[in-house]
């Protein structure tokens, strides 16, 4: 996958890691289990192959707090930043993403690209406004924002809704 200069990109997106949906499926972060449900419109994000769900595939939307996950491989604490908030994954799992690349599929009209330090903290962030086949030029943003003094980490996030949609690590 490319920038929309046609450089290759100094970053990967990540979806949600296959040990952490298996935890998330069985209790989830706000320490419930969730039902499964059969999607009858197709269309829901998924967290786990970063694609948008299809009609009659199986689905369990849990609450997932993003950052806790990467701040203890740290030995940070997220703090306050510790957020929960309910994402879609395939009730069983899935063969994950197709590519490192930006999720060009589950972007929409308005995006928030949060960027935290190496500490856990939230030190600012971008507003995305590209419809999906402009999607591509994400990848230019992201250059950008990761190209700020003390950029360790994006989580891309639905501005509507303030919902995690992936997580944006650099290349190093």
């Amino acid at each position: 996958m490319t920038t929309n200069t046609g450089t290759a990109p100094s970053h990967e997106t990540r979806p949600i890691p296959p040990r952490v949906l298996e935890r998330l499926r069985e209790r989830d972060d706000a320490g419930r289990v969730r039902e499964g449900f059969t999607d009858g419109e197709g269309g829901a994000p998924l967290r786990c192959c970063l694609r948008r769900s299809r009609v009659g595939e199986r689905l369990v939307l849990v609450s997932y707090a993003p950052l806790r996950g990467w701040a203890l491989e740290r030995g940070v604490d997220p703090g306050p930043y510790d957020e929960v908030g309910p994402v879609f994954v395939h009730a069983r799992p899935c063969a994950g993403p197709d590519g490192t690349g930006y999720p060009r599929r589950t972007h929409g009209p308005l995006r928030a690209l949060r960027a935290y330090g190496a500490d856990g903290r939230i030190l600012g962030g971008r507003a995305v406004e590209l419809p999906e086949e402009r999607a591509g030029e994400v990848d230019g943003i992201l250059a950008e924002v990761f190209a700020e003094p003390g950029v360790a980490l994006v989580h891309v996030r639905a501005v509507v809704f303030g919902c995690f949609l992936a997580e944006v690590r650099p290349l190093r």
